[in-house]
């Protein structure tokens, strides 16, 4: 049984340090790197979905369900790891939340320029915006696109380190629980 523990023990400790690294490597490229991601098509699945999800609370709900959706699921999966009293599933899945608004934020900070191509391969510009662009101008803040864009991104950063070390801690938690007493 401690060889096993053993094990996912090593494992955990390898996948925070991808992590980490993974982190490292979105903070030190551009704000768009979230987007050219693997994680980038499973996050749109579920961006998607939400769309369709939260579609019939109207049309703003419908427009704001797909971002909203999108951090939702890793947020109710940690949820889920919680209840089953797994705080290290729970800070991956919260890393991933980060990486989400990572992943939103050069969408919501394209509202006014449009030029992101979306889904089919053609930009905001010419389909007549964008789920941002509709949003923002419908709060009356458009013009804070860049900002708010700025601010997902740098939130989600603050999210995902801050997984980082909930999972690291847990890790070294997890050792000193299992490390028998001296006497």
């Amino acid at each position: 049984m401690a060889a096993a523990a053993g094990v996912v023990r090593v494992g955990q400790v390898l996948l925070v340090i991808g992590l980490a690294v993974w982190t490292w490597q979105f903070a030190a490229a551009s704000m768009g790197s979230a987007m050219n991601s693997i994680l980038h098509v499973p996050n749109l699945v579920f961006h998607e979905a939400g769309h369709v999800l939260f579609g019939f609370l109207g049309r703003f709900m419908a427009v704001l369900g797909g971002s909203l959706l999108q951090v939702l699921v890793p947020v109710t999966l940690g949820v889920a790891f919680l209840r089953q009293r797994d705080q290290f599933g729970a800070a991956v899945c919260l890393w991933w939340a980060g990486q989400n608004l990572l992943d939103l934020a050069p969408y919501i900070a394209d509202a006014r320029r449009l030029r992101l191509p979306l889904l089919g391969g053609r930009t905001g510009a010419e389909v007549e915006g964008h789920d941002w662009e509709y949003l923002l101008t419908e709060m009356g803040w458009l013009h804070l696109d860049e900002t708010a864009g700025l601010a997902s991104y740098r939130l989600g950063l603050a999210v995902m380190i801050g997984a980082l070390i909930w999972a690291a801690v847990r890790i070294v938690r997890q050792r000193s629980a299992a490390a028998p007493v001296e006497g």
